[in-house]
């Protein structure tokens, strides 16, 4: 079991930035995958980025890209998603997930991978 704890989450104005944090304990942190989705009110969860098992590649929706980034420090056991230049549009509940060994975009972008999952923080932009 992984036990994954996001925080982070707040209001905040567009233009503004976040940083969300998503803590995890229980098995061996590094190896997995680790992944950032999001879900707005009556739509379906979304991929964010992701950072893949071995470290080597980051992935992002085209909807954040340059504005949101990755990081993990695997001695903390913490995976970071630093959003700058936020817009009304990134508001959703915000939620961490954990891929055993995965480096793969391809699955790394559908939830269906995701062995475990946090309980979600909100994000809320205004315009």
């Amino acid at each position: 079991q992984v036990q994954l704890v996001e925080s982070g989450g707040g209001l905040v104005q567009a233009g503004g930035s976040l940083r969300l944090s998503c803590a995890a304990s229980g098995r061996t942190f590094s190896n997995y995958a680790m992944g950032w989705f999001r879900q707005a009110p009556g739509k379906e969860r979304e991929f964010v980025g992701a950072k893949s098992w071995s470290g080597g590649s980051t992935y992002y929706a085209d909807s954040v890209k340059g504005r949101f980034t990755i990081s993990r420090d695997n001695a903390k056991n913490t995976v970071y998603l630093q959003m700058n230049s936020l817009k009304p549009e990134d508001t959703a509940v915000y939620y961490c997930a954990a891929a055993y060994r995965t480096d793969s975009r391809m699955l790394l972008i559908t939830t269906n991978r995701y062995d475990y999952w946090g309980q979600g923080t909100q994000v809320t932009v205004s315009s």
